[in-house]
């Protein structure tokens, strides 16, 4: 590999850092209708409803970033054009950008997230250094800069793994294979661990720690342990990996739906990890959740409690009372995020008329 291992190539502290969140609304009628006319042939688990259905919990989104999160530099709202009502787009650290706006067209519509996220770094303006959110993932506690970059570098755990199917049907066992071949193509495992000894056996994963020296003697990668947390990355890692594996990179563009030949923007992730462009991370700064009846409350406590600075709710599961869920995940993040945040219209014109008051008070 020609490596730039350790170097902090693209470091830019002192810089600002961006959130990249995507966001779909699969209730809309006119997606509905899109999404139908492509999907009719698609197999694998890439066009179950749950991964496009909204529990209406974007509004905490916003609330929890100008909360906990006020020196984020921009956010980059991703969506196929769709944008909520209370969304108010005029807000001066929002920046909406529509698929048609970084994804070659001959690639759209596209209801894949792996194509919606390996095109990222094309996104006018975007910084060197950002955060990529997925819609089921908050902010429950205060952040800092320091929690998604050290020096200039992301903050990641280093945590090898081994990839398990639950199922046939299940498309992401084959995507982990798909980026840790290309991952084995580029990267020696042996040099790659010795090289960066201090990130991987770092005593910052505590238990976790074990599971790196029983799998580090194996010859090849299997795969990183991933938290299902916001990502930390580099723009810069995303034009490397791009340079060196273009061509399988947009093939991807031609599955709309997630399928079992797509690469993923983990990929971006495992590679910073083998070129040691990394600053370590503990585990327990966040935590991810599958939503399903008897995970129900155990979630509802953690928002509550503000347990951890940021949670994953993952949908995963068909067989739940979903309106009865989404309520009372609702309750939840209304008691720590009760107010309107700027993004929302109501917000925003509640705070022009607080200036104005203040303005008129002076």
């Amino acid at each position: 590999m020609k490596g730039k291992a350790g170097s902090g190539r693209g470091t830019d502290a002192g810089k600002g850092i961006d959130f990249v969140i995507l966001w779909v609304d699969g209730n809309d009628p006119a997606w509905q209708q899109k999404w139908a006319r492509y999907a009719n042939d698609e197999q694998n688990n890439g066009t179950a409803e749950n991964r496009f259905r909204d529990w209406g919990l974007m509004r905490y989104w916003f609330r929890g970033v100008e909360r906990f999160a006020p020196w984020v530099r921009k956010i980059f709202f991703v969506t196929d054009g769709q944008v909520p009502q209370w969304l108010d787009l005029g807000h001066p650290r929002l920046r909406l950008v529509r698929h048609e706006d970084y994804i070659p067209g001959q690639y759209l519509p596209t209801f894949n997230s792996n194509v919606i996220e390996l095109w990222l770094h094309r996104i006018p303006d975007l910084g060197e250094r950002f955060v990529l959110f997925n819609d089921d993932m908050f902010l429950t506690a205060p952040v800092g800069p320091e929690d998604f970059f050290e020096a200039g570098l992301p903050r990641e755990s280093a945590l090898l793994d081994m990839a398990t199917a639950p199922g046939p049907e299940d498309c992401l066992p084959h995507m982990l294979m798909n980026n840790f071949a290309l991952i084995n193509r580029h990267f020696q495992k042996r040099e790659v661990m010795r090289r960066n000894a201090r990130k991987f056996f770092s005593p910052r994963y505590g238990r976790d720690l074990m599971r790196n020296l029983l799998l580090a003697p194996f010859q090849y990668f299997s795969c990183f342990r991933d938290s299902h947390l916001p990502s930390s990355y580099l723009k810069r890692t995303f034009e490397d990996v791009w340079e060196c594996e273009g061509d399988l990179l947009e093939a991807c563009g031609n599955n709309r739906f997630r399928s079992k030949s797509d690469l993923t923007h983990w990929l971006m992730k495992c590679w910073q990890i083998c070129e040691g462009n990394f600053a370590v991370r503990g585990t327990g700064w966040g935590r991810h959740f599958e939503l399903w009846e008897d995970s129900l409350e155990e979630v509802c406590r953690c928002i509550e409690r503000q347990s951890c600075r940021v949670v994953c709710l993952n949908d995963s599961r068909m067989d739940i009372e979903f309106e009865r869920m989404k309520r009372r995940i609702a309750e939840s993040f209304e008691r720590i995020l009760p107010q309107c945040s700027a993004y929302e219209i109501r917000g925003a014109e509640q705070e022009r008329t607080e200036d104005r008051t203040e303005e008129r008070q002076e």
